[in-house]
């Protein structure tokens, strides 16, 4: 089992003259430590989870770029893509781009999209749930063309693209996260165009896993092709006293067959805590 690592909170010491500086920081150390992955939100404005709407938040696909220049080996990803923020021609022609340039380490993370007062504060187009399914669902379709031998037309129900040509291709084909553990719709669409899911730690997560299996016989999708992760909160104490039962913890993923957990940790910038995950945790997490 692997550790992945979301930076959601961009309000680093010192204002945003040393974000960069600081976000540079953070990410040497974690892949350093071992984090397999890293990933930021593709959030507009702050989400009240952690912090006002008016705190710091960068664009995700440029501060993506920013990481690939920055690391070597960790896998990178918007967890997750608001679909309708980007036309899906684009998005495709971004994690492309974020592919060749990282050397092969981009994946496409993506969801149906949520937080409308960010979208209504900037003026995205923000249409119903239920559109927003039917977006998705042909997005995915578009960016597998995208990634294809296929460059010719797409013509779906909202979008009409004449010509799919993405060149350069991506090293190979990146793959596909999609977040969100709704029973009829998102994990439907996993079992139909993913590598991989994201739920939630807690107590729906078996069922949740269960669903998807269902949805995979049904889409005659192997479930074990599918790697699952679990999306947390990882706070290991001031000095790793919280690091027994967070490892407690992993092992109850781990028999549900989850390979990576994917942890936003507090004062990110304080990366003495990012040293102490790598010692401690990720080599114990990696025996399971």
């Amino acid at each position: 089992m692997q550790l992945g690592l979301h930076i959601t909170d961009f309000t680093f010491p010192g204002g945003p003259a040393t974000l960069a500086d600081g976000l540079t920081k953070v990410a040497v150390t974690a892949e350093e430590a071992g984090f397999g992955r890293m990933s930021v939100m593709d959030h507009l404005f702050q989400i009240s989870h952690f912090g006002p709407a008016e705190s710091e938040m960068l664009e995700a696909y440029t501060t993506l770029g920013y990481l690939a220049a920055r690391t070597e080996k960790v896998e990178l990803l918007a967890w997750v893509t608001a679909v309708t923020y980007r036309e899906p021609g684009l998005l495709a022609k971004a994690v492309s781009t974020l592919d060749v340039l990282s050397k092969g380490r981009a994946w496409l993370g993506i969801g149906a999209a949520w937080n409308g007062e960010e979208a209504e504060g900037l003026g995205l187009f923000f249409p119903g749930t239920a559109e927003r399914f039917e977006r998705l669902e042909e997005t995915l379709q578009i960016c597998r063309q995208m990634w294809s031998d296929n460059d010719g037309p797409y013509e779906g129900k909202h979008y009409h693209l004449g010509r799919t040509l993405n060149s350069p291709q991506p090293l190979s084909a990146p793959r596909i996260l999609i977040g969100g553990g709704g029973e009829r719709k998102t994990l439907r669409l996993v079992a139909k165009y993913a590598q991989a899911c994201n739920l939630f730690a807690g107590p729906e997560l078996e069922h949740k896993l269960q669903v998807l299996r269902d949805h995979c016989e049904t889409e005659g999708t192997d479930y074990d092709a599918i790697e699952k992760t679990v999306m947390m909160p990882l706070d290991i104490g001031d000095k790793g006293e919280n690091i027994p039962a967070l490892l407690e913890q992993m092992r109850g993923f781990a028999a549900l067959g989850v390979s990576e957990v994917h942890v936003s940790v507090p004062n990110v910038w304080e990366t003495e805590r990012l040293e102490l995950i790598g010692r401690e945790l990720i080599p114990a997490m990696a025996e399971l």
